[in-house]
């Protein structure tokens, strides 16, 4: 948190990096240094934080910092409207402005500003637009950049920009571990360390820039498949992965206790048919996948426009399924590992699937196969609407039920 300060070995640096493991302490250590750097070296001047959207950046970094930064004697006002946080320090105050880099569109939000420092909390997820425009903004003397991230795969233009070409950018790179947080016990670092596997252990354990290869769920295996439980499921929801040319799959969920059971699916493949349905067919089709019963939602693959708007007329709740990839991927690894939920024996598409979803090597690792993933895909929707609370759109509000 001092690297700045005038007598430390380290303040030549007009940079810092700090890299690697989940819930090593990062943002908190990058946090308090950046308030302490900036509330002790200038007065009446802008600075920026920076996270993949506002509100992620105001709940993941300011809601954390608030209770540190007045035990340090700090004053902070907010208007939060603006999206701007006003601090005080003995006679010294500054502005901090909250940006979410979360696409290319992003970098005119920040453009046209001067900062005299900027504090890119995960940066990785970031367009490179984005942090090259915040970057850019700092033209005030003696201003610094400041990034913390978890590693992708090597690939990464971050890894390669900055990780790897330190000494050319005159930036400082610190890598943390679990064993940094002080606050971490034993017990929930070997909790952390059993809910990943493969190339997100590598990368979210260990803290590694490395590239996935192979099976996408490599720890997956029969002894993860298992018969419909017998007894009353508490509630339901389907998911949808539309297809015309490629494959649709849908997916029939059902909760009971705290784990959520794949108990029954529907999969067509139309090169394999000779012929297309139409999107009347696919939504009688998932009637009878629905069997009558009270289904909560129906999440669907957000290209389907079309397959969404028959639902609605047809009375069905729809949610659009959040379609980040990677992010997907890792929640659901994640809910299969933890038994969150269960494949049931008699999903046959779904399981072989699971076998055949591999990670694109000629793409650097970041990319899956596109075949083999439709029923990959619509598992995904399921995990990050159902699973992770996502706030999708809701085309209809009443639960229904086909006889």
């Amino acid at each position: 948190m001092t690297w700045w300060m005038p007598k430390s070995r380290d303040s030549r640096f007009d940079a810092i990096v700090c890299d690697g493991a989940v819930r090593s302490g990062k943002t908190l250590a990058m946090g308090l240094g950046f308030f302490l750097w900036a509330m002790s070296c200038f007065s009446g001047r802008r600075f920026a934080l920076c996270g993949k959207t506002r509100g992620g950046v105001r709940r993941n970094v300011v809601q954390e910092l608030l209770p540190w930064l007045g035990r340090l004697g700090m004053r902070v006002s907010e208007r939060r409207a603006e999206g701007v946080l006003t601090v005080s320090f003995g006679k010294r105050e500054n502005d901090f402005f909250l940006f979410g880099g979360k696409d290319e569109g992003s970098a005119a939000l920040i453009q046209g500003m001067t900062l005299a420092g900027v504090f890119l909390d995960e940066v990785v997820l970031m367009p490179r637009s984005f942090v090259e425009q915040a970057c850019a903004r700092c033209s005030v003397e003696g201003s610094r950049l400041w990034f913390s991230c978890n590693p992708e795969g090597p690939q990464h233009w971050f890894y390669k920009e900055w990780i790897l070409q330190a000494e050319k950018r005159n930036a400082l790179v610190l890598h943390f571990t679990m064993q940094d947080n002080p606050s971490l016990s034993r017990t929930v670092r070997r909790r952390y360390e059993r809910l990943y596997a493969g190339v997100f252990y590598r990368r979210f354990i260990l803290g590694q820039w490395c590239q996935a290869e192979g099976r996408v769920y490599d720890f997956f295996d029969t002894e993860n498949v298992r018969p419909v439980p017998a007894g009353a499921f508490e509630q339901w929801v389907i998911s949808c992965d539309y297809g015309t040319v490629n494959p649709a799959s849908f997916g029939l969920w059902g909760k009971m206790g705290d784990v959520w059971y794949r108990v029954d699916e529907f999969y067509f493949d139309s090169r394999r048919e000779g012929r297309q349905m139409t999107d009347a067919e696919y939504a009688g089709k998932l009637r009878e996948l629905a069997g009558g019963k009270a289904v909560r939602e129906v999440i669907v693959d957000p290209s389907a426009a079309s397959f969404i708007e028959g639902l609605r007329r047809d009375g069905w709740r729809v949610r659009k399924a959040d379609n980040d990839v990677l992010s997907g991927i890792r929640k659901t690894a994640d809910a299969l590992r933890s038994g969150r939920i269960v494949i049931c024996d008699r999903c046959t598409d779904c399981l072989r699937e699971m076998d055949l979803y591999v990670w694109d090597t000629a793409a650097g690792g970041e990319k899956v196969v596109k075949k083999n993933d439709h029923a990959m895909d619509d598992m995904r929707y399921f995990v990050t609407g159902v699973l992770s609370g996502g706030m999708g759109f809701y085309a209809c509000a009443p639960e229904r039920r086909f006889e």
